[in-house]
């Protein structure tokens, strides 16, 4: 087994920010020795804060550095496409977030270069790391409620993002409800067969006029037989509610509440108790074991439990729900010959 890890982190917003100080303080075997950002001064002020010597505002800086191992690609998923290329031309070991690329011809693109470059990539699909989530997982493959039949998953939020982000996010279905899709893979242990989305503009009407939706359902179905539908909602201002349920021929799995701390206050008036009010909260250990797992691997020599490839599935689902939700048609992944190319 490798030592440690030298990593950088690219990209500096508030999830970036998140991984630094959890790659700095938090994860074994890890040991990160530089911060870059586009935004002048960014890169500086986070290096000093969680005491990193090197810090640039130039990408290749990290990606030319020879002494670095891996790379931690948090940068707007319009920048995947280059970055992960030059990252894996230059020898680097690679963790993305999600979506891996803004389309299914850039993923084919950034797929052969990691492989041809023998890297080691993990796709940023954190709910599969989860406590809760990993250990529906192990009771499913333990045969805790039997055959899993159906997935039911559910997103819901109130912290809109605002013009500016919505018009470069790729559309409700591609930046929110990818993660269902891949959940929903990772739960049934099956392939999308089939999709048909629905969407509407409930509240927010600026989004559409970027082609975009605030609420939206998809419909799957899957080769073994099992089906999923998924749920996404910005419209969710009394917090964030992320919630999910396998259906199996034996028994059922439920995941998710609203509540932050297992705690009720009893009054004359009724029972109230804290909510959930933003991702950070819901996922925080969710987001370090990702990155624990993503070094552990790698110091092994062992295969990400999430990779490339599934990045691009769960992307060829959002694709298609996109499309399905424009055309009013339901897309069949099989006869697109996407699913596993």
């Amino acid at each position: 087994m490798k030592e440690s890890i030298r990593i950088a982190v690219l990209g500096l917003g508030r999830l970036g920010f998140w991984h630094a100080e959890n790659l700095a303080q938090k994860v074994k075997g890890a040991e990160l020795v530089a911060v870059a950002d586009q935004m002048p001064g960014r890169a500086e002020e986070v290096a000093r804060q969680i005491g990193v010597a090197k810090w640039t505002d130039n990408p290749d800086d990290i990606f030319e550095d020879p002494n670095i191992d891996a790379v931690a690609i948090i940068t707007p998923t319009s920048t995947h496409h280059e970055m992960i290329q030059k990252a894996a031309a230059n020898g680097k070991h690679i963790f993305t977030e999600k979506p891996i690329t803004e389309t299914l011809e850039q993923a084919d693109e950034v797929i052969e270069v990691i492989q041809t470059n023998n890297i080691f990539c993990q796709v940023g699909f954190m709910r599969r790391f989860d406590p809760a989530y990993a250990e529906a997982k192990r009771r499913i493959e333990a045969g805790d409620i039997g055959k899993p039949l159906y997935f039911k998953g559910l997103s819901r939020d109130g912290n809109t993002p605002p013009p500016e982000f919505i018009q470069n996010s790729g559309g409700l279905y591609l930046d929110f409800s990818i993660h269902e899709y891949d959940t929903a893979r990772f739960f049934l242990g099956q392939e999308v067969k089939e999709v048909i989305a629905h969407g509407s503009v409930v509240q927010h009407e600026y989004v559409a006029e970027h082609g975009d939706v605030d609420q939206a359902l998809t419909y799957l179905t899957f080769d073994g037989g099992a089906a999923a539908d998924v749920e996404a909602s910005r419209n969710a201002h009394y917090g964030y509610d992320i919630r999910a349920e396998i259906i199996g021929t034996e028994g059922a799995i439920q995941l998710g509440s609203m509540r932050n701390l297992d705690m009720y206050v009893l009054k004359n008036k009724g029972r109230t108790h804290d909510i959930l009010p933003d991702f950070a909260t819901q996922f925080s250990d969710a987001y370090l074991l990702e990155m624990v797992s993503f070094i552990e691997q790698l110091r092994k020599g062992e295969s990400p439990l999430v990779n490339e490839v599934d990045g691009k599935i769960a992307l060829e689902i959002a694709v298609a729900a996109t499309e399905s939700y424009k055309t009013g048609k339901k897309i069949n992944l099989l006869d697109k010959q996407l699913i596993g190319k």
